[in-house]
């Protein structure tokens, strides 16, 4: 299995908290889980790090069982549509993302 992961490094910015995780969860998640060839689909919101000074206050992390997948994933229309989707997101928030692949081993 593939995860490919979204990184949110940064800052919400102030006061913006609650319109942030309101917007992924109403206008995001959706098109995110319509992904094709998508397995699971998490969303994670930090909660307490050891590091403050690089906050991660959203992960979201996408399931698939190929890297063919991923790859067909991301030409798809619904990408192009969550990315401008996304751009109300970015306009609430101090950082940058980092998209990362990783093989996962579940035990």
């Amino acid at each position: 299995m593939y995860i490919r992961c979204a990184f949110f490094k940064g800052k919400i910015k102030e006061g913006m908290e609650e319109s942030f995780h309101a917007h992924w969860r109403d206008n995001l998640v959706p098109l995110w889980g319509a992904f094709p060839h998508l397995l699971e689909l998490r969303v994670h919101r930090e909660v307490e790090s050891d590091d403050p000074e690089s906050p991660f206050p959203l992960v979201m992390a996408m399931k698939f069982e190929t890297r063919t997948h991923i790859e067909e994933a991301l030409a798809s229309p619904t990408r192009w549509e969550s990315k401008e989707v996304s751009k109300k997101l970015f306009e609430m928030f101090e950082g940058h993302v980092i998209h990362t692949v990783f093989e996962a081993d579940q035990f």
